[in-house]
């Protein structure tokens, strides 16, 4: 029954605020109920849409990120990109985007297109693939965007406009990550993440992480 479970693509936002200070990144719940990692403290994101593959980003993704995820996905680069920024809007209301007028938006993206932004992502940077293990109801391959909070269109601070998705939100001091119940997978990525801080950049190698029980290992997804 395990190996009918799809696999869905899906995009995941580390926001870190003050990466050369008390580094910290915007993290939220999940609820209880939640049939995926409930009542967990998770970084924003979530599963592809069909209606991400149509919009078109007024900015898009550096050259190296755009390759590399071409290479590892089915899904475009600029869909897997296009999903980061909705999710990291209807959970977090926080927008990446220039302003604009956005008349044609989707009706996933009124909320967005109503603030005056179109969708950016020059400031995303590809660090991180994890897919879900075996034997879980559900199954994601996720690919992990990071970005500078300073980066952000909204203030950092003002999560009025989230949906309720997320609870609690707020900036959890990466230092004091051990004190949150945090996923193993999303422990993995924050450990990779603050190995390299201040540095933001696109690192020389994209870890994919394999969570199955009898192959649990990190492998490069590219390199430069």
């Amino acid at each position: 029954m395990t190996g009918t479970v799809a696999i869905n693509a899906a995009a995941t936002v580390i926001a870190v605020r003050e990466p050369a200070g008390k580094a910290r990144v915007l993290v939220g719940r999940r609820g209880r109920n939640a049939a995926f990692m409930p009542d967990k403290i998770v970084f924003p994101g979530g599963r592809v849409d069909p209606e991400d593959e149509d919009v078109v980003l007024s900015g898009g993704l550096a050259p190296v990120c755009r390759d590399r995820l071409a290479v590892s996905s089915s899904v475009a680069p600029e869909t897997l990109a296009t999903a980061a920024i909705r999710e990291l809007w209807e959970e977090t209301g926080q927008i990446l985007g220039t302003p604009g007028p956005w008349p044609d938006a989707p009706p996933a993206w009124s909320g967005f297109a109503a603030q005056g932004f179109r969708p950016d992502a020059r400031s995303l940077t590809f660090v991180f693939r994890a897919v879900t293990p075996a034997g879980r109801p559900r199954r994601f391959d996720a690919r992990f965007f990071l970005v500078d909070a300073t980066q952000l269109a909204t203030d950092p601070d003002d999560f009025t406009h989230a949906e309720d998705e997320l609870s609690g939100l707020q900036w959890m001091p990466i230092a004091e990550a051990r004190s949150f119940d945090l996923p193993f997978i999303t422990q993995v990525a924050l450990a990779e993440i603050a190995a390299r801080l201040p540095d933001l950049s696109a690192p020389e190698r994209v870890p994919f992480f394999r969570n199955d029980p009898e192959d649990i290992a990190i492998d490069d997804v590219a390199r430069i």
